[in-house]
């Protein structure tokens, strides 16, 4: 039986990119219940082929005994895009489907400054606004509650 594909999706952070893999599902099952590739396999192997414009990185094979878990891809160039694709196999079982390839673009200090300025400058802006209408709220400019004298009507 081919092991696969994995469902991969990957996040952009600092330098690095944040790889989130779920495991393939089986079609084994055992008293009406639907087995887990881990119920199975007890670990599974993974590895993590990073692509960039230029060339294919794979990364050494890793463990694991979750169904759903996260790794994280360091010391990447910022503002560079990273394609990945994950193939799991078993002591077992050495055939598997490689996952769709998963492209982002690792983050840069700068970008990380730049939603933090963006942030901050909305905030300040929207309490501006807000002291400026309570300003003229209380000085009588606006949302007058205040009704005219009998005279004047």
């Amino acid at each position: 039986a081919l092991l696969g594909p994995a469902e991969v999706n990957i996040s952009s952070c600092l330098n690095c990119i944040n790889v989130t893999i779920k495991l393939p599902t089986s079609h084994f099952r055992e008293n009406g219940k639907l087995l887990s590739l881990i119920d199975i396999y007890e670990d599974l192997d993974y590895v993590i082929t990073l692509k960039t414009p230029n060339q294919d990185h794979k990364r050494t094979q890793e463990k694991t005994t979750e169904e759903m878990f996260s790794t994280v891809i360091e010391e990447l160039y910022p503002n560079q895009n990273y394609c990945v694709s994950v193939t799991v196999t078993a002591s077992l079982n050495k055939h598997s489907i490689p996952s769709a390839w998963k492209c982002g673009i690792a983050d840069s200090v700068a970008q990380q400054d730049y939603h933090t300025f963006t942030i901050t400058a909305v905030v300040c802006f929207l309490l501006i606004l807000a002291v400026s209408l309570k300003c003229m709220h209380t000085a009588g400019f606006i949302l007058l509650n205040k009704l005219l004298p009998r005279t004047l009507v």
